[in-house]
């Protein structure tokens, strides 16, 4: 059995491919507000909760009502784009039954807002398995601040180093590695290069079916 007692997924890029999803709905959004930013500019401000990228983008512009509605906006389009092609990323759903076989305890840690969250639980029929969800909602300090990882933890009742994270992005490894937690990084929106910074990646995986996973869920 792996050392690891819990397991903590991100959502968005680590339970579904949705990535590109988000950041070409962001690009329309930001555009139309008069930002100009291309797809590449507007993928590496996509962490975090939207009122926090809508600052990087327009700061001191909006309000928080008007984020909030912006927001909102974003997510309503995002729904309609991806919900025809929503599924789990490749052996995620045998993954997860062989962790739950295995009673691991098993934990959403994002920077979603529940309305997204639930909207992708539901969506794929997965929403049984996570004892413990964080979102946007439920933190004041977004990744890569540790709060997110560090509350799944405690609702959990695992030590954080007991804990194994599971994500896609660098920001999202920044914040496994503040709370002091190893990480399995999946390559769906970033190479293996552009996470050189971080100690505390345990694995490298292109999807659920990697042989690397074979010892953390056994």
């Amino acid at each position: 059995m792996s050392r690891y007692q819990a397991f903590i997924f991100d959502l968005n890029g680590t339970i579904i491919h949705d990535m590109p999803y988000h950041v070409k709905v962001w690009q329309d959004i930001v555009n139309e507000l008069g930002a100009g930013l291309s797809l590449e500019e507007t993928q590496a401000q996509c962490y975090g909760k939207n009122q926090d990228l809508l600052e990087r983008v327009f700061p001191g512009r909006f309000n928080d009502e008007e984020k909030d509605r912006i927001g909102m906006q974003k997510e309503e389009r995002y729904q309609q784009w991806y919900r025809p092609d929503m599924k789990l990323i490749n052996g995620l759903d045998s993954f997860l039954q062989k962790a739950a076989a295995a009673h691991i305890p098993m934990a959403i840690g994002s920077a979603a807002i529940m309305f997204n969250i639930n909207f992708i639980l539901d969506g794929t029929h997965t929403h049984a398995y996570f004892k413990s969800i964080v979102s946007a909602d439920d933190v004041v300090n977004s990744k890569p601040d540790p709060e997110t990882f560090l509350k799944n933890a405690r609702e959990l009742g695992i030590a954080p180093e007991k804990c194994l994270v599971f994500e896609d992005a660098p920001k999202g490894i920044e914040a496994a590695q503040r709370a002091g937690m190893d990480a399995v990084c999946i390559t769906t929106m970033h190479p293996a290069a552009d996470f050189a910074a971080y100690d505390n990646i345990v694995a490298f995986i292109d999807d659920y079916t990697s042989p690397a996973l074979n010892r953390f869920s056994k």
